[in-house]
């Protein structure tokens, strides 16, 4: 398999000719562990890990290589891999990191169409749904929503939860499948274009390895049933893992994500919510917050029922949530400034003893 087919392009190979990356191997990290990877190359796929001075070099965890990202690496074995350079990332799915307070997760890079994917079953939320889009606008992928298990409703539910995503979010296609009987998989399959990459964002249990298994005609990711003690899903996939399709298309199944907190440093939220940003140009303040001034255009939409209460609502605790990570953000870079001069100052010391 040549890498065009899982995704390499002239842009690309024109930079690894201008960075002098000839003598090194291109490959494309295809799952995660932990820091440790797997990269598939022409020759096949290896494991990799990356050179001490890439993880010394790193800033952040930004820094560090994802799945999806094309890697210059060097082969000690068929089996082992050190990787020397991340290339290029045309786009980066991103989410603030689970239990590390201003810091940034990748989720997966260089995707072209991500499937935001809940079950209509259980805890289907459209608040969600806003939340992924923010995400993916902020990171420049376009969003396609998809609906799993609908052989367990009606088809009149169907068409009212559709209806009900439609007249909240303008301009995104909600395609429904069922796994079971594979209705509605004709028109995702036609979405998938041969050389793009596209990845799958939803909670655990809402079907995701068992679609993946589908669009592959493989049984590749081990699927697991709903926990009927907690009704929520049970983490199956643990990682995230790349899989190219039949008719060409690359698809990334990532784990269950039960907090998905927002970083949108990008303007993700001013295109999911455009409506209400449109509005607050009309508003009497400059400066205002939308929550209680006199004159406020978006609370007189809300009132009259022009702007759904809830969409309201979910924009106000994401915009709350960008602020405080963004304040977060903006302490820690001011403690590590002032931490390098205290180090600068301790080394101009030790010089004079």
């Amino acid at each position: 398999m040549k890498p065009e087919d899982f995704g390499y392009n002239d842009k690309l190979e024109r930079f690894r000719i201008e960075n002098k990356l000839t003598d090194f191997e291109i490959g494309r990290v295809i799952s995660e562990h932990k820091e440790r990877y797997i990269v598939k190359t022409e020759k096949g796929e290896s494991e990799a890990e990356i050179t001490g001075n890439l993880r010394f070099s790193a800033r952040s965890r930004e820094d560090f290589p994802a799945v999806g990202d094309w890697v210059a690496l060097i082969n000690y074995d068929p089996d082992f891999s050190i990787i020397h350079k991340i290339l290029p990332r045309f786009s980066v799915i991103t989410r603030q990191a689970v239990g590390h307070t201003g810091e940034v997760q990748i989720i997966a890079a260089n995707i072209d169409v991500a499937f935001l994917v809940q079950a209509v079953d259980r805890d289907f939320n459209i608040n969600r749904f806003e939340r992924y889009l923010t995400i993916c606008y902020a990171s420049k992928v376009n969003p396609v929503i998809v609906l799993t298990k609908t052989d367990l409703i009606s088809d009149e539910n169907i068409t009212e939860i559709t209806t009900a995503i439609q007249q909240r979010i303008l301009n995104v296609p909600v395609i429904a499948i069922s796994n079971e009987t594979q209705d509605g998989y004709e028109a995702l399959r036609k979405i998938i274009e041969k050389g793009k990459t596209y990845c799958m964002l939803g909670s655990s249990g809402v079907g995701k390895s068992t679609l993946v298994n589908n669009l592959s005609g493989r049984n590749i990711m081990r699927t697991d049933s709903i926990s009927d003690s907690t009704s929520k899903g049970r983490h199956v996939t643990s990682h995230r893992e790349m899989v190219v399709l039949e008719n060409g298309g690359i698809l990334i199944d990532n784990p269950g994500m039960r907090e998905v907190g927002i970083t949108d440093s990008s303007g993700g939220l001013e295109i999911t919510f455009d409506r209400i940003l449109s509005l607050s140009k009309n508003c009497k303040f400059k400066d205002c917050t939308h929550t209680s001034e006199v004159g406020c255009s978006v609370l007189e939409a809300v009132e009259k029922g022009e702007i759904d209460e809830s969409s309201y609502e979910n924009y106000l605790k994401m915009e709350r949530e960008k602020a405080h990570f963004e304040a977060t953000v903006a302490e820690k870079r001011n403690r590590d400034k002032q931490f390098g001069k205290m180090m600068k100052n301790y080394k101009k010391d030790m010089k004079k003893k």
